[in-house]
Parts: C-alpha cells; structure tokens; sequence
C-alpha cells in the first residue's frame, strides 16, 4: 500500500490529547495542507486560523458549552485549533471547509498528530459571545464555522471501528 493510502485508512477521531506542543513548523505544514484543498469554482474564500493559547482554546470552548447549555464543554482540552471558516455568501463555502478539514486531518496525522473534528461551532457561531471572540482572532464576520479541528498528540489509541461492508458498489 502506497503512503497516502496508509495514511488515509489509518486516521483515526482522537479525543484525548497529552500535554506535549505540535512543533510550530507541523502546525504551518498542516495549515498549508488546508488551503490545498479542493474549492468549488477555485473560489478559495476561505480563511484557516490556529489557535495555539490554550487559553484562547478554553474562553472558546466555554462560549460555545453555555449557549449549547452543555456545562463543562471543553472540546476536548486540545493543543490547537484549526479553525476553517468561509465566505457566508459562498454556496460552496461548506464543501470547500469540509474538504480542508480532510486535509488538515490527514496532515496532522501524517505528523502523528491526532485530530477530532468539532462540528458544534456551527450552530453557535453567530451568537455575540462566540461571535466576539471569532473577531479578536480576526475572523471575518461574514465568515461562517462548519467544522474546528481540535489537534493534539494522542493519549491512546484512537477507536478503530470495524470496516462497513456493502458501502462500496461498482457499477460495470
């Protein structure tokens, strides 16, 4: 098996991180990674932003838990965020973020870097706390957030699920 297969079908969710700091030179490889990624008309409106503060990463994480009334959120206590978001006025602004996340996750692992993708933002990234602190990271307003990557080195293995059957069907 070739090196991007392997990588593929050995990516794993990761949702517990050890205390250790992803190299900044992994973590501008990984953006990178992000902005490579497939954009529908080649429009690339997108913006990538990474968190490194953990406590940028906690005063998010805590936003984000009080208006899901989830008490205790903490995206599982990352090392970094990747945050892709995109022009809301985009119609292919959400295929174009998930297609970035892909690559951001298939780098970091290429790094044995861990990853979880955090989809919760999406439904909470135009409330005014969210919102305000979105803006001290200098993410557009017009910007919209399908999906975080939440990047750490894991603590553990990650869940291998068994492989589904029946999902692949070739017609010939």
């Amino acid at each position: 098996m070739n090196a991007a297969m392997e990588n593929i079908l050995t990516r794993r969710s990761v949702r517990a991180f050890e205390e250790k700091e992803i190299p900044r030179e992994e973590l501008e490889q990984i953006a990178k990674a992000a902005i490579y990624a497939p954009s529908g008309q080649n429009k690339q409106t997108w913006k990538i932003t990474v968190v490194t503060d953990r406590n940028q990463i906690q005063a998010l994480a805590k936003a984000v838990g009080e208006q899901l009334g989830r008490t205790g959120y903490d995206m599982y206590s990352p090392q970094v965020l990747v945050i892709p978001s995109n022009a809301r006025d985009n119609h292919h602004s959400q295929d174009d973020n998930a297609c970035a996340m892909e690559n951001i996750m298939l780098a970091a692992h290429s790094f044995g870097v861990g990853s979880v993708w955090i989809n919760q933002v999406r439904d909470v990234c135009d409330t005014p706390e969210v919102r305000n602190i979105l803006k001290e990271w200098e993410i557009p307003d017009n910007h919209v957030i399908f999906g975080i990557a939440a990047l750490g080195y894991a603590k553990g293995a990650g869940n291998q699920n068994p492989e589904k059957t029946g999902a692949i069907h070739f017609v010939d």
